[in-house]
């Protein structure tokens, strides 16, 4: 328990990325695959969709994301848009995150009284897989941080590795090994965060 624990308070969104890795392709694969295998989903719904781009793949998706901002950025501002863009393709490869809007819909045809749930769940699901791959990055020594490009890179994305039209992008996540320590990050109460109800508080939460 406590390495997870630590696992989830050390993992940092992690700008600085170089493109080793501390483990090897196999791994990452098996680290994507198996969290979005078990990654738990509203009625078993399994609407989450994940693609792991490496090597010229990841630098490929960061070229497709260059060239769609650099048609809608003004040009006296790309430089700072275009080194961003930099330091994601320097790291070591990407995961995509989808949801499969076919599985979404077909849920909630199935189980009408909850059809308006379903979009929603299906976003929470993928959150939870978002929030997985990125501790079993950390864990695996990697840095990471969560990005959203979308729905700007979708249609070339869609076309380059020839996913289905259902396919819907929700984020981009570029990992590679850390390359600085992030800034210090404050936090609010956590008494303002979290209430419990029914058992006595401890020692140290009663302030004895």
């Amino acid at each position: 328990m406590e390495n997870f624990l630590n696992a989830i308070k050390t993992r940092r969104s992690i700008y600085a990325i170089g493109g080793g890795s501390p483990v090897d392709d196999a791994a990452l694969r098996r680290l994507v695959q198996e969290a979005v295998q078990y990654t738990p989903s509203a009625f078993h719904m399994q609407s989450s969709r994940a693609v792991l781009l490496l090597g010229d793949e990841h630098h490929a998706l960061w070229k497709i994301a260059e060239d769609c901002l650099r048609e809608v950025v003004p040009a006296e501002q790309f430089a700072q848009t275009a080194q961003k863009l930099a330091g994601f393709a320097a790291g070591h490869g990407t995961v995509l995150f989808f949801d499969d809007d076919s599985v979404t819909r077909s849920f909630a045809a199935q189980y009408a009284q909850y059809s308006d749930h379903f979009p929603v769940w299906a976003q929470q699901a993928n959150g939870m897989l978002q929030f997985a791959v990125w501790t079993l990055l950390e864990l695996a020594g990697l840095g990471a941080t969560l990005q959203h490009y979308n729905p700007l890179i979708d249609e070339r994305v869609r076309a380059r590795w020839e996913l289905p039209e259902s396919w819907r992008m929700i984020a981009q996540m570029p990992f590679g090994t850390p390359e600085a320590a992030p800034g210090p990050k404050s936090f609010e109460p956590i008494q303002n965060r979290v209430k419990v109800f029914g058992c006595g508080p401890s020692a140290h939460e009663s302030g004895r």
